[in-house]
């Protein structure tokens, strides 16, 4: 399993890397530093912090505090370079893989979002009980001190269900993956209540592919699709430790078609929620 759905960082391979800011001011410090001819050492003692301080600001991993920044500066020729560049400083977005942060921006100013999933209940449905047995179930362990974390991240996406009450929400997902046990029946219970609860607003539309359907055209695996106000649209698709923001016209079009297809042979949001409901009443 490769993140909880939607992209929640759950191991140290998943583990949020430093911003892209931050990775570029760190390698700005470390070339203006080796063109002074310092090691990290002599310029950690010329800026007075640690040569392992150096060390984490240069690989993107600490955000350089103001004091660093001017004795860096001071150290370096006071080109206003380092000065600059701090000015633009992001941390990483805690709790979300790497490679899922383009697409977590993209998804706050989407007009409409469409997610199909056959492995695990989408991320912005999943209840926190099942959200925390997802991340505590991944290899390797996630240390207890990142789960709360985690769960914040995952809360804080699933705010936009009740924040965009008119941006459509389109859900497909495969009645395996409600059937899935994890937990006691009351967990499974409260998993069921909370997506029958999210997925209630008129502008979120659940749809339950049924376990007796046919084979689709979406075995491909899971997939999500955005469009823009500017009309621009987007997919994102997922695997095994990586995921892929698709920009391609052609083949998020494609993808479109794809996932417009399954909706027509899925079951209607009313048959859906009929089905979640008398799974529920099976446990």
């Amino acid at each position: 399993m490769t993140d909880s759905s939607d992209g929640t960082a759950c191991d140290g391979e998943r583990e949020p890397g430093p911003s892209d800011s931050l990775r570029t001011f760190g390698a700005v410090v470390q070339a203006l530093r080796e063109h002074a001819g310092l090691s990290r050492a002599d310029f950690g003692a010329r800026v007075r912090f640690s040569k392992h301080t150096v060390e984490s600001v240069e690989l993107g991993r600490r955000m350089p505090d103001e004091s660093f920044v001017e004795r860096a500066e001071e150290a370096l020729g006071n080109t206003g370079a380092l000065r600059k560049a701090a000015g633009h400083l992001t941390r990483g977005e805690a709790g979300l893989a790497t490679w899922f942060r383009r697409w977590a921006r993209l998804e706050k100013v989407a007009v409409s979002l469409c997610t199909y999933e056959c492995r695990l209940v989408p991320g912005l449905l999943q209840s926190e009980g099942y959200a925390r047995a997802v991340f505590e179930g991944t290899i390797p362990v996630v240390p207890d001190e990142r789960l709360e974390e985690l769960a914040a991240a995952r809360r804080q996406r699933q705010r936009m269900l009740c924040e965009r009450p008119t941006v459509p929400f389109s859900f497909i997902v495969e009645e395996h993956v409600f059937r899935r046990r994890f937990g006691d029946a009351g967990q499974m219970r409260s998993m069921l209540d909370h997506v029958l609860e999210h997925s209630g607003p008129r502008n979120v539309r659940l749809q339950i592919v049924p376990l007796e359907s046919e084979l689709h055209a979406c075995l491909d695996g899971p997939v999500r699709l955005l469009e823009t106000a500017e009309g621009r649209r987007f997919a994102y698709s997922e695997g095994q430790q990586n995921g892929r923001l698709i920009s391609d016209v052609k083949e998020v079009s494609l993808l479109q078609q794809r996932y417009d297809t399954l909706r027509s042979q899925a079951l209607n949001p009313k048959d859906s929620r009929d089905l979640l409901e008398r799974l529920r009443g099976e446990l």
